[in-house]
């Protein structure tokens, strides 16, 4: 990652590998996801930290907005899938029901349907 002009790289801040990012429809924010259970949100132009978000109680796997840009989704290693108001960072939903990790999460094109995988067996 390149530094910034400052001497200190932009985007820095997890404390652990970073294992997901996603751009805000708009292209404005730039949220990533960590190890260390934080999902964090940045300016996408400048690199600084907007805020961060705390829920996840271990590895935070995958994020998605919304189409329209006002929900953040993310999951984690628990079952759990978390939605977030994407302009506040306030808790939005916690959503269960898988027993393994969430590994991926998407939205349809119009917003009304939210998709996750997770590690779970297939079902008979």
């Amino acid at each position: 990652m390149a530094e910034s002009s400052g001497g200190k790289a932009p985007f820095a801040g997890h404390a652990g590998p970073v294992l997901a990012v996603a751009y805000s429809p708009d292209g404005t924010t730039l949220t990533t996801t960590g190890s260390d259970g934080t999902v964090r949100m940045w300016d996408a132009r400048s690199g600084e930290l907007l805020r961060t978000l705390i829920g996840h109680t271990n590895w935070v796997w995958a994020v998605a907005y919304s189409p329209d840009g006002t929900t953040l989704t993310t999951t984690g290693s628990h079952g759990t899938v978390r939605m977030w108001d994407a302009r506040s960072g306030e808790p939005l939903r916690t959503l269960t029901g898988h027993t393994r990790s969430v590994r991926a999460v998407a939205y349809s094109p119009d917003g009304t349907t939210l998709t996750t995988t997770s590690d779970e067996p297939p079902r008979v």
